[in-house]
């Protein structure tokens, strides 16, 4: 399902690009644009097709959007980056087990001539 509503999602997030970048420029960004000669811009214009194509397709991304991020949150409501990392302590209190992390040594870089001794891990 998830997998779904991510393909429905970029496939909105194309057509959403494409539809913006087919309309008019209306000028007014940093003096730029090609408005047309005449008529007056008013505070009211009539709404186009590729307006309301534009909102509607708006509408549905952020719909799939606040969709997907409820998916996400419900798939990982019950665990945690650190219950897969391993080696640590589970949520649920248990015991622990130490076999499974790697000796302290192991993680350290080798120790050359010409480098500084680190001094012994406790």
């Amino acid at each position: 399902m998830e997998n779904v509503i991510l393909v429905i999602h970029l496939i909105l997030a194309v057509c959403l690009i494409g539809v913006v970048l087919l309309q008019r420029s209306e000028g007014g960004g940093l003096g730029m644009g090609g408005g047309g000669g005449g008529g007056v811009m008013s505070g009211r214009q009539a709404a186009t097709a590729l307006g309301k194509l534009t909102w509607a397709f708006a509408i549905a991304f952020l719909a799939t959007s606040i969709t997907l991020t409820v998916i996400a949150a419900q798939n990982s409501a019950n665990s945690s980056l650190l219950d897969d990392l391993g080696g640590l302590p589970p949520a649920n209190g248990g015991e622990a087990d130490d076999s499974a992390l790697p000796p302290v040594d192991s993680l350290l870089p080798p120790i050359d001539g010409d480098s500084p001794a680190l001094p012994p891990v406790e």
